[in-house]
């Protein structure tokens, strides 16, 4: 039977969210922060005020059994901020999890296996995305956050908006992803994004009010790589300029 959430929690954790978003953190961090507060509430009948370290020592051991580290980190920062800027709290077990240090290097994609993917990829703007996440070395979140506004095709370059720790920053921009990004913008004339939501599809592409979506790009990318055979997993990160021009 499901625990009635107590008012008072539920304070706190709006608070909580408030906190997390005048600190200035991502949506997707917010939203693991708060994620943790929720289970360790959930698990602790909504009594996570005044923890000590045998409670968490025993939460933490339980929360590993299944979940991985990064669920385990996440939800240990998001309790640290709960206790310091909610709570105003010392965090009573400041040795308790020292998760272990690995770092596994991406899988290469090669040229010829772009163009692959490339070529077998048939929906137009999945196509186009790929190419130009692939030979300007995007992650996805900022390919997907495109705008027309970044491409100064002056100087050949791109701007990159809110990257990786909240920074600018500018990436060549081949002459050959150029002309793909405009032909594409051709097709759907959005007035600000480069690749716009398909739920009301190309004919009402320039109203869009988003971009595409992440879980519907990765789901395409897993089902081309799959018809290609290629069983390596896919991180688009990869700058490559050598590569020939989208079909």
């Amino acid at each position: 039977m499901d625990v009635l959430i107590p008012k008072g929690f539920e304070a706190q954790y709006q608070t909580h969210l408030q906190r997390l978003q005048l600190a200035g953190f991502r949506p997707k961090t917010i939203e693991a922060y708060s994620q943790g507060v929720r289970r360790a509430g959930k698990y602790f009948e909504y009594r996570i005020d005044a923890l000590n370290e045998a409670q968490l020592t025993q939460y933490f051991s339980d929360l590993l059994k299944t979940h991985s580290w990064s669920t385990l980190k996440h939800d240990l920062y998001g309790l640290k901020f709960y206790y310091a800027k909610v709570l105003h709290q010392d965090w009573p077990a400041p040795d308790l999890v020292k998760a272990p240090h690995s770092q596994r290097l991406p899988d290469i994609v090669t040229v010829e296996q772009m163009q692959q993917i490339i070529s077998t990829t048939k929906v137009l703007s999945y196509r186009v995305f790929f190419y130009v996440l692939y030979t300007l070395g995007l992650r996805l979140g900022e390919g997907l956050r495109l705008q027309v506004g970044d491409i100064d095709a002056d100087r050949l370059r791109v701007q990159i908006r809110d990257a990786k720790g909240n920074r600018d920053r500018f990436v060549p921009l081949p002459v050959s992803t150029l002309n793909a990004l405009r032909q594409f913008w051709a097709v759907h004339r959005h007035p600000s994004l480069l690749f716009p939501n398909r739920a009301g599809g190309l004919k009402k592409a320039h109203l869009a009010a988003s971009h595409l979506d992440a879980g519907g790009v990765q789901k395409a990318l897993r089902a081309v790589c799959a018809a290609c055979g290629l069983k390596k997993e896919f991180h688009p990160i990869a700058c490559v300029t050598a590569m020939p021009p989208i079909a």
